[in-house]
C-alpha cells in the first residue's frame, strides 16, 4: 500500500517530468536527422589519425555542400553530414577524403533526398497512431469483463495515458541533447518509441491484469487495498525484467557502435520510465479514477 499511499508524490514527480519535457520541446523542438530532413551522412574509420574537423571540411569546401558538419566518433571515427549527393559526386567526395591515406574506410554512408524525409516521417507517425489504435482495441477486449467498481474502457485511457508519459519524458530528453549536443532524430529513434510502445503497455497490462484477476478473488475488499496488493506481488517481477533489459541495453550503450548508441540511450530511458509509469502512476490513476466516481 505504500505506493497507494504516496501516489501524490509520484503523480508530482510525473507532472514536473512531462511539463519539462513539453518546454523543452515547446523551446527547442527536435534535431531531425537526414532521415527526415534529407541529405548525406557518411562515417569514416581511420586506422592510424584522424584528421582535425577543420581539415575534413577544407576538403570538402571545393564541392559547394552547404552547411557541412563533422562529428568525432569513437577513437578513430567520424559522422560527416552534408547536402543531397548523387553516388558520382559521392565516390569523388570519398577519394578526396581518403587521398594518400590507404587505412580510411568507409563504413556507413546514406543519401536521402527530402521528399524522401518527408515521406518516412509521415509513414513513422502514421506507424505511432496505429500501434495507438491497436493497444486500444486490445485493452478493450482484455478487460470487456470488468465493470466494476471501474469500467473496462477506464483501463484503457489510463494505459494510453501512462503511454503518452512514457513516449514525452524520453522526447524530452533527445529534444535537449539535440539543442546542447547536436543530437539527431532520426529512423532509429521512432524504432526506439514503437518498442517503448510495446514494452512500456506489456508492463501495465500485467499489473492491470493482476487487479483483475484480485477483484474476483476479493469481492468485498476496498479497491485501493486490491490494486495496493495486486502491485505488491507484480511489482518486483517488472522490476527484474526490465533491470535485466536494460543492463543489455546499457553494454549497447557503452559499447556499440555511435549509430547505436543513441537508440540505446533511447531504449534505456523508455525501459526506466515505462517500468516507473506502470507501477507508480497507472495503477494509482486506478484507484484515484474510481475514488472520484465515488464521490460523484
Amino acid at each position: 500500500m505504500f505506493i497507494i499511499k504516496y501516489k501524490a508524490v509520484f503523480f508530482t514527480f510525473s507532472a514536473l517530468l512531462v511539463l519539462a519535457s513539453l518546454f523543452s520541446l515547446y523551446q527547442y523542438g527536435l534535431n531531425f536527422g537526414t532521415d527526415f530532413k534529407g541529405g548525406t551522412i557518411m562515417e569514416l574509420h581511420y586506422a592510424t589519425v584522424r584528421p582535425e574537423a577543420t581539415v575534413i571540411k577544407e576538403t570538402l569546401a571545393p564541392f559547394n555542400l552547404g552547411s557541412v558538419s563533422v562529428q568525432p566518433a569513437g577513437t578513430n571515427d567520424v559522422i560527416i553530414r552534408f547536402g543531397t549527393v548523387n553516388e558520382d559526386t559521392h565516390s569523388i567526395i570519398l577519394k578526396s577524403l581518403i587521398g594518400n591515406d590507404q587505412g580510411v574506410t568507409e563504413t556507413r554512408y546514406s543519401s536521402i533526398g527530402p521528399s524522401l524525409g518527408k515521406e518516412l516521417a509521415r509513414k513513422g507517425l502514421i506507424a505511432l497512431g496505429v500501434a495507438v489504435l491497436f493497444i486500444i482495441i486490445y485493452i478493450a477486449i482484455a478487460f470487456r469483463s470488468v465493470s466494476r467498481p471501474v469500467s473496462s474502457w477506464k483501463y484503457g485511457l489510463i494505459a494510453i495515458a501512462a503511454l503518452v508519459h512514457d513516449v514525452i519524458i524520453p522526447t524530452g530528453v533527445f529534444s535537449i541533447l539535440g539543442h546542447f549536443y547536436g543530437v539527431e532524430i532520426d529512423s532509429l529513434f521512432l524504432t526506439a518509441l514503437l518498442t517503448i510502445f510495446g514494452l512500456s503497455i506489456s508492463d501495465t497490462i500485467v499489473v492491470f491484469d493482476r487487479v483483475r484477476e484480485n477483484l474476483k478473488k476479493h469481492k468485498t475488499e476496498p479497491f485501493a487495498e486490491t490494486v495496493g496488493r495486486s502491485l505488491e506481488e507484480t511489482y518486483v517481477r517488472s522490476f527484474n525484467t526490465s533491470f535485466t533489459v536494460i543492463l543489455a541495453l546499457l553494454a549497447l550503450l557503452l559499447f556499440g557502435s555511435q549509430s547505436t548508441r543513441y537508440f540505446a540511450l533511447a531504449l534505456t530511458i523508455g525501459m526506466i520510465v515505462g517500468t516507473y509509469s506502470s507501477i507508480f502512476i497507472a495503477s494509482p490513476l486506478l484507484v484515484t479514477w474510481e475514488k472520484l466516481s465515488r464521490k460523484k
